[in-house]
């Protein structure tokens, strides 16, 4: 059989030979190509010189050339048979050269596989470790991989697949699974997705981001970088081949015949580690070609260029080339680097830059002067080499040393002993013949101490070879041993004398003088809002209306002592089951409430001590907005829709100017006084909740986090800005009519679910405007939301002109829902607890309504056949109260 690998090697030089004279040797007729490629020049090729062509009337398939040698199938079976019983032909030595193998070739024997690296032993029934274990390498079984090929189970292979990673164990590259997320590998020219791509060019620069391995080669063309006008292909902004900063490894080939002319050095690639070489430019795997504006290379990191040839020619400003040790990046003896035309490297030498030089780990300077001295380094050839650390380091134009080692040190650090500098001088170290000890002298040299000082003790100075020994150690460690002692004790003493003099005059200050300014001022403004403590005797419940999330909710009745009016009220009593510290955040809660006055907030009427504790709101006639919206969908126009969005924002402003995170914010969490009135609720309990993995979990239910902001379901981070989140899926439930959001999907998927990118769809009423506006709230950088301030803003300028934002089919022809037709306020009315009714906020604050009298000590009762239409009234709209009186209300009955 012929070939088709062009110019491609398939392993190292030896292999190559022995491939080829294994393929045709006592080979007569090639059926394809004949390719005698990358083979040295003293190889022996005369096993080709038996090849013969078959007869033009044989079709290309013959036994001979003559024309009667024409290959024809005649007995099938002949073929089967050599198929399954190739290892019995091969024990003949004429069949086993002749006859090419079905699967693999085992050192001349055909094997079904290659020996793999365990084998089964049916004795222990275990899998053992096998010695003969070989690699699959096209059609051979080889010992070991070529050293630029990955080993993958027992095959070599030109890259890992994509759910494994390279690595290098015991000198052997292989392939291993990724534990987490695998290192970018990416495409390279001519490779997987840019199969058809010639060149990097603006249109597959993308491709390479965050890439730190390429999967084939990286070639730079003319028109990658200056454009292609043909394919409508841009020119390349330089600044976008900073991408390539990540590359650590190009398997094949880097290949630059173009390059931006106001990049003079190719520093993109200063990460750069390995040149695989699997696949060669015409034998090269490194080429720079005709660059004439490169002045350095900046391959820093460069280590290792295992296969092929490097190529740099015409580049007229190249310098530092000749400084590299090219032959310590190549693997194999056989590779060469073709270095020519380039810059003189003698007009290099007044350049103030070492960038094209191959670093070792330890080089840390980047100036070298015309005369080649390094700063804090020398040069060992072409390398840079740290000098020792007991050198002092000289300034820009001396040098620091002369060579490695503590002797080739233009000045020490610290002190000078002979030739050597060191860090303190010698002192009873080990000599020729004896300890050797030795002092520091003014000029920062150790000398020799003299001969009369006795071995073991210390000198001090030396005069006209006189020396002034010490005491005996024993009498000096005795002596600073007293010494210490004495000082401990003046210090001991000292420190309790000035300790009882600082109480005395502490105590002085404090009984002569007051505290007249506080000590931390906070600047905060005190809190005046008023707190209602309710008596039991004044409440009663009449009908459970649900349970929250922190106990049961009633409709009740608030009956002030000493007074004949009936408040309708809303009742939410904690659990009993819940523990005191259940009840001291139910309290905070309480204060939080309290503290909280707005239009648009549900408003704390008062706290019940009793043995469980109660929290008095008001009573919403309509229920929440969740089931209104779903009730009324038919005669709710773009209007209202808009104006809800501006009240909830409102209130939600409010809650951030106090710094309160409502936590829980979604249309059943909103409650409607009136059509054209909502308040916000449970503003202040959401805190007690709980998180888990799916959702947050309490005593009195559960509640799913399909309104949770991503940032709450990892961490538990509860911002303002989560609550903009949860903003944009409750305008979400009121365009959508009390539509679920995520319906069908389960909770424990929505994280993944928002992480991919995907989030609620576009509501059918809606304009590309307004659901802008909610995809805005749901970016994963809270910092990217838009604030309640600007959310309200937008909403009040589309509620200026709400059929251009909303499209809400016979728009025009809406009516607003009466104030007494929901089921809600229907299921209120129906109850016996009705006389003398009164809202709370005309309780709380008679003057809105305009009622002349001060004092509600003694209001009339009223009547009950009146109440129905006086509770829908207090309910209508605020302009038609204020004209009115309650004294016209009642008589229009």
């Amino acid at each position: 059989p012929g070939t088709d690998n062009k110019l491609s090697t398939l392993s190292d030089l030896d292999q190559q030979y022995k491939t080829l004279r294994k393929f045709y040797e006592n080979c007569e007729v090639v059926m394809g190509n004949l390719e005698i490629t990358s083979i040295e020049r003293n190889r022996n090729l005369s096993f080709l010189k038996v090849s013969r062509r078959c007869h033009r009337s044989c079709n290309g398939r013959c036994w001979g050339h003559q024309e009667d040698q024409c290959q024809s199938c005649e007995f099938e079976f002949i073929f089967l048979h050599i198929q399954y019983t190739t290892t019995l032909l091969l024990s003949i030595p004429v069949l086993s050269s002749l006859i090419a193998c079905t699967n693999f070739n085992d050192t001349g024997a055909c094997v079904t596989q290659c020996p793999q690296p365990f084998v089964y032993n049916p004795t222990t029934f275990q899998l053992e470790h096998n010695p003969n274990a070989k690699y699959t390498y096209g059609a051979f079984c080889v010992k070991k991989c070529p050293h630029n090929f990955v080993v993958d189970h027992s095959s070599c292979v030109r890259a890992c697949p994509s759910n494994k990673m390279e690595v290098e164990e015991n000198h052997i590259k292989m392939c291993i699974p990724c534990t987490d997320i695998c290192p970018k590998v990416c495409d390279g020219i001519g490779t997987g997705s840019l199969q058809m791509a010639q060149t990097v060019d603006s249109s597959n620069i993308e491709k390479f981001v965050n890439c730190t391995k390429i999967n084939g080669n990286l070639i730079f063309l003319i028109t990658g970088i200056k454009g292609d006008m043909f394919h409508g292909i841009k020119a390349l902004d330089p600044d976008r081949l900073n991408v390539f900063r990540t590359v650590r490894e190009i398997t094949g080939f880097l290949n630059i015949q173009s390059w931006p002319e106001n990049m003079t050095d190719l520093a993109v690639f200063s990460n750069l580690a390995t040149i695989g070489g699997r696949s060669l430019y015409s034998g090269i795997s490194l080429l720079i070609l005709k660059q004439r504006w490169i002045s350095s290379l900046k391959f820093q990191s460069l280590k290792e260029i295992s296969a092929g040839n490097v190529y740099m020619t015409n580049n007229s400003q190249l310098c530092f080339y000749n400084t590299v040790n090219w032959t310590s990046l190549f693997r194999t003896s056989t590779q060469r680097a073709l270095i020519k035309n380039n810059r003189d490297p003698r007009e290099c030498s007044e350049c103030r830059s070492i960038s094209a030089l191959i670093y070792t780990s330890i080089c840390s300077v980047t100036v070298i002067s015309s005369k080649e001295d390094v700063m804090f380094e020398y040069t060992n050839g072409s390398v840079c080499v740290e000098c020792d650390s007991q050198c002092e380091k000289a300034g820009e134009k001396s040098l620091t040393c002369h060579g490695p080692g503590p002797d080739h040190c233009v000045k020490c650090l610290h002190l000078k002993d002979g030739p050597n500098c060191v860090e303190k001088c010698p002192d009873g170290l080990q000599g020729a013949n004896s300890f050797i000890f030795k002092y520091a002298e003014t000029n920062n040299e150790c000398h020799p101490c003299h001969p009369n000082c006795t071995q073991g003790y210390d000198c001090l100075l030396v005069f006209a070879l006189k020396s002034i020994c010490k005491t005996p150690l024993i009498a000096a460690g005795l002596i600073g041993g007293l010494f210490v002692m004495v000082i401990i004790a003046l210090g001991v003493a000292v420190y309790i004398r000035r300790k009882s003099i600082k109480k005395k005059r502490a105590l002085r200050r404090f009984l002569e003088t007051e505290l007249v300014e506080p000590l931390t001022p906070s600047g905060t403004a005190p809190n005046q809002a008023l707190l209602r403590i309710l008596k039991e005797t004044e409440l009663k419940r009449v009908k459970i209306l649900g349970a929250g999330a922190f106990g049961m909710v009633y409709k009740g009745i608030w009956v002030p002592e000493g007074e004949t009016v009936k408040i309708p009220v809303a009742i939410k009593i904690l659990n009993e089951s819940t523990g005191p510290k259940a009840n001291v955040e139910f309290m905070d809660e309480a204060l939080i409430m309290a503290s909280m006055e707005h239009p648009h907030l549900v408003r704390l009427l008062g706290v019940c001590l009793s043995p469980t504790i109660q929290l008095v709101t008001q009573l919403m006639p309509h229920g929440c907005l969740l089931d209104y919206v779903h009730e009324h969908q038919e005669n709710i126009g773009s209007q209202l829709l808009l104006n809800w969005c501006v009240q909830i924002a409102k209130g939600m402003m409010y809650l951030e100017e106090r710094r309160l995170v409502h936590r829980d914010l979604a249309a059943r969490n909103v409650l409607v006084k009136s059509p054209n009135h909502i308040k916000i609720t449970d503003f202040g309990l959401a805190r007690l909740l709980d998180a888990d993995e799916k959702e947050y979990n309490s005593d009195g239910g559960k509640m799913p986090i399909k309104w949770m902001a991503l940032e709450c379901i990892h961490y538990r981070k509860f911002t303002h800005q989560s609550d903009i989140w949860s903003y944009g899926v409750t305008i979400w439930e009121l365009m959508t009519f009390g539509g679920k959001p995520y319906d069908g999907i389960p909770t424990r998927e929505i994280p993944d679910i928002l992480e991919k990118g995907e989030r609620l769809p576009q509501p059918p009423i809606c304009t590309i405007d307004v659901y802008m506006v909610m995809v805005k709230c749901w970016m994963i950088d809270a910092d990217s939301r838009p604030r309640f301030k600007e959310l309200a803003a937008e909403f009040s300028r589309m509620a200026r002109d709400p059929q251009r934002y909303l499209v809400i089919q016979g728009d025009d022809r809406m009516k607003l829902p009466s104030p007494n037709h929901s089921k809600f306020f229907q299921s209120l009315l129906d109850e016996e607890e009705l006389d003398d009714l009164m809202d709370a906020e005309e309780y709380l604050v008679p003057q809105t309504f305009n009622i002349a009298t001060s004092s509600y000590t003694s209001r009339p009762p009223m009547d009950t056949s009146r109440v129905r239409i006086a509770f829908c009234f207090l309910y209508s709209s605020l302009h038609e109260v204020i004209k009115s009186t309650i004294t016209p209300v009642f008589s229009v009955t």
